[in-house]
């Protein structure tokens, strides 16, 4: 384990390997933000005006350690806004599977950087991810 700080660029560049969740531009060094289109709603509308069902998450830097997480799942408009709504039932899997295989990615790669992540206490105890 090392005691040095881990930089903001190592961060991003360790992030970014995750996958596609990183959301670069939407990122600071206090707090980084992901998120995945996981259900497109409708394949019929021009791919740029495309609205999808999925989750996003904001990691927050607590101190040089630990990082605490908060997520929502909703809807991905054709502004390119997130908006928190129910899932619909027939999508509620596919976005959950999809933001526990982030979480368990994201836990690896804290893990490897001897940083620790919890989630926020505005979640409450009934989220659906675990303390890595």
């Amino acid at each position: 384990m090392t005691t040095d700080k881990v930089t903001h660029h190592k961060l991003i560049r360790k992030f970014a390997a995750i996958g596609p969740y990183l959301r670069e531009p939407l990122s600071s060094e206090a707090e980084y933000f992901f998120d995945c289109l996981a259900v497109c709603a409708s394949a019929k509308a021009a791919p740029e005006k495309r609205e999808f069902w999925g989750w996003w998450l904001t990691l927050t830097t607590e101190d040089q350690q630990l990082f605490e997480f908060y997520y929502q799942l909703g809807f991905y408009d054709a502004a390119g806004q997130w908006q928190p709504q129910a899932l619909p039932k027939k999508h509620e899997e596919e976005v959950v599977r999809t933001l526990r295989d982030f979480y368990d990615k994201l836990g690896l790669c804290m893990e490897s950087l001897s940083l620790s992540i919890r989630p926020s206490p505005s979640l409450g105890e009934k989220h659906l991810l675990s303390a890595a």
